[in-house]
């Protein structure tokens, strides 16, 4: 039988665990299994129950106090990540095998994991030969993305996780429950950008000829292949969790054995979604 893991990522502060406790409940509620797992050693607190938590392992706060080491907080990380990824034995050990497996994945929020560092993707290969789906979840803040420039960034971190780890990714934009009306309306073209538009939001800005030139060409890539898109995530509402549950479900084909019923949403109509969400909130 397979067994099926989220890889929960994103910049510190993204809402990582947030949406981790988020789905628990939210599974719960279903009457669904999910099991979550810790793997930043750097935690301090959260808010769900974990099956396995890498600080039984290594903590960055006993490498940082290490006199041999003397790493600093980064550094630390990932000294602690690396040392994971010699033991993951420990993982294996921590997660046994119950069938249907759904695994929760809280991973660290460094994003030189995810770009030029090979534990996230030897970490995925190791779930596979365990007969794992893998898709990833990377979350961006929406409060940090209702300007273009910081849209853009925010894509390019998606994009960097989407080419390292060679996995299925759902993008989600987290916190909308925190957004003004005002914001919210501002943030809906962000869900399906048009990035031709958005060159021009930029460029009107940028006054080096060299960083205008830049910006397009990367807003164009972005485009021309449709590789990042969005979608909402309202912990308060339970509309919002459920498509980005089944959206995650359909890509890694959980429970096919199942009548399994397609997200509510699919590419060509996503616009629908936006609407759907947006006339719920926005007008209220």
């Amino acid at each position: 039988m397979p067994r099926y893991a989220q890889l929960v990522m994103g910049p510190a502060g993204s809402g990582k665990s947030t949406y981790c406790s988020t789905m628990v409940q939210h599974c719960e509620a279903l009457g669904r299994a999910v099991q979550v797992v810790n793997l930043d050693p750097a935690a301090e607190l959260f808010s769900y129950p974990v099956t396995a938590d890498i600080r039984e392992l290594i903590e960055v706060d006993d490498v940082m106090e290490d006199d041999s080491l003397r790493f600093g907080p980064n550094g630390g990380l990932v000294f602690c990540m690396e040392y994971f990824a010699n033991n993951f034995n420990w993982l294996e050990e921590s997660l046994g095998h119950v069938e249907d497996d759904y695994v929760l994945f809280d991973c660290p929020g460094q994003i030189e994991l995810y770009t030029h560092l090979p534990v996230m993707k030897q970490l995925v290969e190791q779930l596979q030969q365990w007969e794992f789906r893998v898709c990833g979840v990377f979350l961006v803040d929406s409060q940090f993305m209702v300007e273009s420039f910081k849209f853009i960034s925010g894509i390019l971190a998606a994009l960097s996780a989407m080419i390292s780890l060679e996995i299925p990714q759902i993008n989600i934009m987290t916190k909308m429950d925190l957004l003004s009306k005002k914001a919210k309306k501002e943030i809906e073209k962000y869900l399906d950008p048009d990035m031709y538009s958005m060159i021009e939001d930029s460029t009107n800005i940028l006054k080096s000829k060299m960083f205008k030139k830049l910006t397009k060409s990367i807003c164009g890539l972005i485009d021309d292949y449709g590789m990042v898109r969005f979608l909402p995530f309202d912990r308060s509402d339970e509309e919002s969790i459920n498509i980005v549950l089944q959206h995650i479900d359909f890509t890694i084909q959980y429970g096919e054995d199942l009548e399994f019923k397609e997200p509510k949403e699919c590419e060509e109509d996503k616009s629908a979604l936006v609407d759907e969400y947006f006339q719920d909130h926005v007008d209220e």
